[in-house]
């Protein structure tokens, strides 16, 4: 095969053991790689009402087709199973360089099965494969986890009789991909993270990882990767390159600011998620603490690319600062914006900190920063106190921010009620109505009064709300490749389905999603993925396969007992109107958009897939 290696390594943790199986080629050509073929495999596998922290439930990490090639920006590794958080299909992408050795060490996914009975990590070297006791790695944060693995890669060689520069390049060269405290007890934020700050963070995919007692996949290779058509490749990833060399914003602001550029646009835009998304806006000064050029000038050591990327958008930083002194990778925008402006909270080094404790511990920070905003909107009306939480817990307190993210991820004090999601906490002081997610995953940083095509996307993203399945951002705010006004609900139905399917495309070939903001079409990605697979792909049936892919999600979550009314968002941003901004006097009139959405899909009133739908995309019904 060209672009997949061919193996499946499919691994029993009840047993012990494992078996290589070869990889379907008409499955890999119908579903791509990556998310899809995870999709896949986990739809196939799994009855989607089984309990997603027992150990029926299964953990695939999928690579894809692009990765290790060296096409521009492909590195991507999905990790899929059911979510413990939401209950639907859990779906997360995991930058860095996980991925492509994975691919090297001749692997196209690894299928995780049952429950071991002690801790043990998962050693893949080409084709030593090994379960190893990790009862010693149980505890320690992702950092510590990281360094204890490779010095025992070190002293493996050693041993062996190397030199000790050979010993540490092998060490460097070995990637690692684990769950921290969080996982262990079975946080249902927790994030599985390679290389210290790259992260498969939403949808609980550490808890599940966690349940397993699976502490690391460790991996190695030195296998090749193979392309179908070498110079139709080169000229392919160049064309690529070249657009993205002069894209302002994959060429010059995210290389140089990062990912937290956002905050004034949105700023501007009125959408940000203020003190728990009962704002849009927040104080300039205060936005002015924590943008880009501020982080720049303040915490950012140097910028971090993933394989195969020259942007270097990752941020590796440190916090002089005593109170919140650290160092690490971020945090992104998204961290800063829920870990900041949903807590009101314009302090970047405290951000910064809590952002570590996440790394360390692994935990999403999306879903953490808005649970720590939910507790904070309850305290202040009143519904929980201090003798709940243990202190005073207030919009704008930084030191607060650090506490809870700590709490959480040792599922101490507090923290053992925050650990549950926004969702859980709601329902157990009696006020669901204050939960700000979709699906029980919580909101990332988008005020959807005022934006409504992204909450038609939070509103139907299978895994919930998850804005880089339907990244609407790129329309309504930043005007890519179209500029779309955000208060106008006039053909968003049409966009989101467009995006979705493309997105599904992206993730399971491999591109960074931010190749969505520069103008690359879908005839990019079809000679792109054409040159490496020569599999007859067209701009046509690659968009079937991603249209597909979403159909499968959705039929996942069908079985698993969703139905149309959980399409829908908080009723804060169905019912309130925007208090201020652009925004002002609105709310998302996602009835407006959703009959057309369910029409363009091929879906019924119900949202259900039709037969004819069913039958042109290859699938079953339920």
């Amino acid at each position: 095969m060209n672009g997949w290696v061919g193996n499946i390594l499919r691994v029993n943790l009840t047993q012990g053991n494992y078996t290589v199986e070869e990889l379907d080629p008409d499955i890999a050509k119908d579903y791509l790689g990556g998310g899809g073929l995870g999709v896949k495999f986990l739809y196939d596998e799994i009855d989607p009402t089984i309990d997603p922290l027992g150990p029926d439930n299964k953990l695939i990490f999928s690579v894809s087709s692009l990765v290790g090639t060296g096409s521009p920006t492909t590195c991507h590794c999905a990790v899929v199973s059911k979510s413990p958080l939401t209950g639907a299909i859990g779906r997360s992408i995991m930058g860095g360089y996980f991925g492509a050795e994975l691919k090297y060490a001749g692997y196209d996914a690894i299928i995780v099965e049952g429950k071991s009975p002690e801790p043990v990590s998962l050693w893949i070297m080409d084709d030593d494969i090994q379960l190893k006791p990790a009862q010693h790695l149980w505890g320690k944060t992702i950092p510590e986890t990281e360094d204890m693995i490779r010095a025992e890669i070190e002293d493996e060689w050693r041993a062996r009789g190397t030199q000790r520069t050979h010993g540490e390049w092998i060490a460097r060269e070995t990637q690692i991909a684990s769950v921290g405290p969080a996982g262990e007890r079975l946080v249902r934020l927790a994030a599985i993270l390679t290389d210290k700050g790259r992260a498969a963070a939403r949808t609980g995919m550490g808890t599940v990882m966690g349940s397993k007692n699976l502490k690391a996949v460790v991996t190695r290779g030195t296998k090749p990767v193979m392309v179908a058509d070498g110079e139709a490749f080169k000229q392919a990833a160049l064309a690529i390159q070249e657009i993205l060399k002069g894209n302002d914003l994959t060429g010059n602001r995210h290389p140089k600011y990062g990912t937290p550029i956002a905050p004034p646009l949105w700023n501007t835009w009125g959408v940000l998620p203020a003190r728990h998304f009962q704002a849009g806006i927040f104080p300039t000064e205060a936005v002015d603490k924590i943008k880009g050029r501020s982080y720049r000038a303040s915490i950012l050591l140097r910028g971090k690319s993933c394989f195969s990327c020259g942007m270097g958008c990752g941020r590796l930083t440190r916090v002089a600062e005593e109170e919140f002194a650290g160092s690490g990778e971020g945090p992104e925008w998204e961290s800063v914006a829920l870990l900041g402006i949903c807590c009101g909270v314009d302090n970047l080094a405290a951000i910064a900190k809590a952002n570590y404790n996440c790394n360390e511990l692994g935990i999403d920070t999306i879903s953490a920063g808005n649970v720590i905003a939910c507790a904070m909107e309850l305290f202040e009306k009143g519904i929980i106190t201090e003798k709940d939480v243990g202190f005073e817990l207030r919009f704008g307190d930084p030191q607060a921010v650090v506490r809870l993210t700590r709490e959480i991820g040792w599922r101490e004090g507090f923290g053992d009620i925050l650990a549950e999601g926004a969702y859980r906490m709601t329902e157990k002081y009696g006020h669901p109505e204050f939960f700000m997610g979709v699906k029980k995953l919580e909101l990332p940083a988008f005020n959807v009064r005022a934006m409504k095509g992204m909450g038609l996307n939070l509103a139907t993203a299978n895994e919930g709300a998850n804005h880089m399945r339907g990244p609407m951002q790129n329309l309504e705010l930043i005007g890519a490749p179209v500029k779309l006004d955000p208060l106008q609900t006039e053909g968003k139905a049409e966009w989101v389905k467009k995006l979705q399917d493309s997105m599904a495309i992206s993730d399971s070939i491999g591109l960074c999603g931010f190749l969505d903001w520069a103008p690359i079409t879908d005839e990019h990605k079809a000679a792109l993925l054409e040159a490496v697979t020569g599999e007859g792909y067209t701009v046509d049936n690659m968009l079937l396969a991603g249209e597909r892919i979403w159909n499968l999600e959705r039929l996942f979550n069908l079985r698993a007992g969703f139905t149309k009314k959980d399409d829908t968002l908080p009723k804060r941003m169905l019912e309130e109107p925007m208090p201020e901004g652009p925004g002002k006097g609105h709310v998302c009139e996602l009835d407006q958009m959703l009959p057309e959405y369910y029409q363009l899909r091929g879906w019924d009133e119900n949202g259900v897939p039709t037969l004819d739908k069913l039958t042109e995309l290859g699938l079953e019904p339920i």
